[in-house]
């Protein structure tokens, strides 16, 4: 049975941290890499029996997650955040796939978000794979600022269960961060030489809208699919928003 590591990266992180620690204690270790916090996200870890490593300030989440994959003692890596939980399905399946060496060097499983008072499994963000069970010998995280996912050389698999994801404390939680995320976003697209446009404003956040709501089924979830599906088309239009905006400052 090949060992497994649970990884986190965190920054005061204490209101969500411990249920996120709580389900992966089934890991072999757990290490935590923190990138300075303030409040008592360094306790809770180690009082949950993680190994907690420093490193700051924070260098950004691909780095940040490439320096916290090294840190780990066995090179099966489990990658959790700190707002995100294990469910019972999922860590079964890691614990049946893990009882020999596993076929695959990577393995994808949904992440659902809890959103307005539910879990989303409609819009954009449903299935949402995220490869967060791989052999870091045969796997590395790539990405720019934003948006960092793991690259596998060969076959994915997939499990089954789910990454609970709390992703926003609030509506205003969540703007805040699609103000981030998209400032973000036009800098790495500026430096790879996308460049917005006015036909891209509107096109591409009415497409989005409507790819959201109908196609992927954010009408089944009432006011909540609703919203999501706004957001979505919202955080596209600013991303080419901000695009021109650089544009105009050039």
């Amino acid at each position: 049975m090949p060992p497994v590591s649970a990884v986190l990266i965190t920054l005061d992180e204490e209101a969500r941290l411990e249920r996120a620690l709580a389900s992966v204690a089934f890991c072999d270790e757990i290490v935590v890499v923190d990138a300075g916090s303030t409040d008592r996200t360094r306790e809770i870890a180690a009082a949950a029996g993680a190994r907690v490593i420093v490193n700051a300030p924070f260098p950004g989440f691909t780095t940040q997650r490439r320096f916290a994959t090294a840190q780990a003692r066995h090179d099966w890596v489990l990658a959790v955040d700190a707002d995100e939980v294990v469910d019972e399905s999922l860590r079964a399946a890691v614990q049946a796939l893990l009882r020999s060496e596993p076929p695959c060097a990577g393995y994808a499983m949904p992440r659902a978000a809890f959103y307005l008072g539910r879990f989303i499994r409609a819009t954009d963000w449903y299935p949402d794979l995220q490869v967060r069970l791989f052999d870091r010998r045969r796997a590395a995280w790539e990405g720019g600022r934003v948006h960092e996912s793991v690259s596998v050389q060969g076959e994915v698999g997939r499990l089954n269960g789910e990454l609970l994801h709390y992703p926003y404390a609030d509506v205003s939680d969540h703007l805040r961060r699609i103000d981030r995320y998209t400032t973000l976003w036009a800098g790495d697209a500026w430096e790879r030489g996308v460049r917005g446009s006015g036909f891209r404003l509107w096109a591409t956040p009415a497409w989005a809208l409507f790819r959201n709501y109908v196609l992927r089924g954010g009408f089944r979830l009432g006011r909540a699919g609703l919203a999501v599906s706004l957001l979505n088309a919202f955080y596209t239009f600013l991303k080419f928003a901000k695009l021109l905006e650089r544009e105009a400052r050039r």
